[in-house]
């Protein structure tokens, strides 16, 4: 036990949020979900058993990955060229008339500033309308409850979040009460390895075309040596949840650069060893992961933020797909006895499914449920729950040695 515990678990006691009284469920309430926080327009419509009843997905990748990254703005035109037909073509494909909902969900925060936008705007004019309930969204609050939606899992639960624009450890006790352990201090794990794709030119790879940066150093690194370049773990003599993958991009930089050398070819040229900086790549990623979780876990135990018994971290995020990742979060919760649990890729990414199954969480709390004519702004940044990062900081827990021995 550290000697914090007394003192944070009566302040944690002290934010302990009171629960509205649940509205009256009924199995017919339906929730519309619109998702507009970065390149993916979505949208779905679901029944409060979480069975999706229609959805469409509008993919800006294509379009991304020959600009070399997303452009906010032409972010924004493609979600404004495309969300009517979206929302459209959930409603349809659910048999749904827009007097049948129940609620409009939307994401409010966090994301690009103009994505949420176009969003928010759309939203309201269709809230207003209809005359329909608006349910603002966080979008990571979504992405840590999707698992909810597929199978029975009980308050509290760990939960890992990462994609292209973020990292962070909490433990959702609720629909809407979190404790925030650690978040990214840079740039978020997704963006590193778009990144790092994009230095190595993988887009000239035969195989890796058509891929995000993501899944082209997944792809590659199935066939490379993650021991042939050794990368250090970033923040190893920090003792706390945060994560940072600036430093690290640094380190592989140079040794691109380095190997560019030795070959004697110029930037833009695929290097011979390209798949095995890609795997060590993934490694160094998905071995910082782990050990910020693994701590996250230690001090969760500590301080009975979770069940003393059956406990489990949830996974989910873009880069939460990533299977050589999901290998090494395996080996943490097996060591420390927790069950892991990750939705399917598809519900991974970002989507519409998971803000209206989001709505119904709330919904059927009544939480967070606003009129029609209520003016909400979008917020590019927002944090998510009460920040313990302090808290786990001060604990200074050192972690046990683990070997992440982990087979493609």
């Amino acid at each position: 036990m550290f000697p914090a515990k007394v003192g944070l678990l009566h302040r944690i006691l002290r934010l302990r949020r009171t629960s509205c009284s649940p509205a009256f469920a009924s199995s017919s309430r339906l929730v519309l979900g619109i998702e507009t926080s970065y390149d993916e327009t979505g949208a779905a419509v679901l029944d409060e058993t979480g069975e999706i009843l229609g959805e469409s997905l509008h993919s800006q990748k294509e379009v991304h990955l020959r600009s070399g990254g997303v452009i906010p703005q032409v972010a924004q035109q493609l979600h404004r060229d495309h969300i009517e037909r979206v929302v459209q073509e959930a409603l349809e494909r659910s048999s749904v008339d827009p007097s049948q909902l129940s609620a409009v969900a939307t994401t409010v925060k966090p994301g690009l500033a103009l994505s949420l936008g176009v969003g928010l705007k759309f939203s309201q004019r269709f809230v207003r309308q209809y005359n329909k309930p608006f349910i603002p969204i966080h979008h990571m609050e979504a992405h840590a409850l999707t698992v909810r939606m597929l199978q029975p899992l009980a308050f509290p639960f760990l939960v890992l979040l990462v994609s292209g624009g973020h990292a962070l450890l909490a433990v959702a006790r609720g629909v809407d009460d979190f404790l925030l352990l650690g978040h990214h201090l840079d740039e978020a794990p997704g963006d590193t390895l778009d990144k790092v794709a994009r230095r190595l030119s993988l887009i000239k790879h035969p195989q890796c075309s058509t891929l995000s940066g993501g899944q082209a150093i997944e792809l590659l690194a199935k066939d490379g040596d993650k021991k042939r370049f050794s990368f250090k773990t970033p923040m190893g003599r920090t003792h706390d949840c945060c994560f940072s993958f600036s430093g690290l991009r640094n380190q592989i930089n140079m040794a691109i650069v380095k190997k560019e050398a030795e070959e004697g070819i110029e930037q833009g040229t695929l290097l011979s060893c390209v798949t095995d900086m890609a795997a060590a790549t993934q490694n160094a990623v998905a071995a910082h992961l782990a050990k910020r979780t693994h701590r996250a876990i230690l001090f969760c135990k500590a301080n009975g933020l979770l069940p003393s018994s059956g406990a489990t971290l949830v996974v989910s995020g873009g880069v939460a797909s990533n299977q050589h990742i999901r290998k090494a979060l395996a080996i943490i919760t097996e060591t420390t006895g927790l069950h892991l649990l990750c939705p399917p890729g598809k519900l991974c990414t970002d989507n519409g499914v998971m803000i209206a199954w989001n709505g119904v969480e709330r919904l059927r709390e009544g939480k967070g449920i606003l009129p029609p004519d209520v003016e909400v702004l979008y917020e590019p940044k927002a944090p998510l729950g009460v920040d313990l990062t302090a808290e786990v900081k001060a604990a200074a827990i050192k972690l046990p040695r683990v070997r992440l021995k982990i087979i493609n």
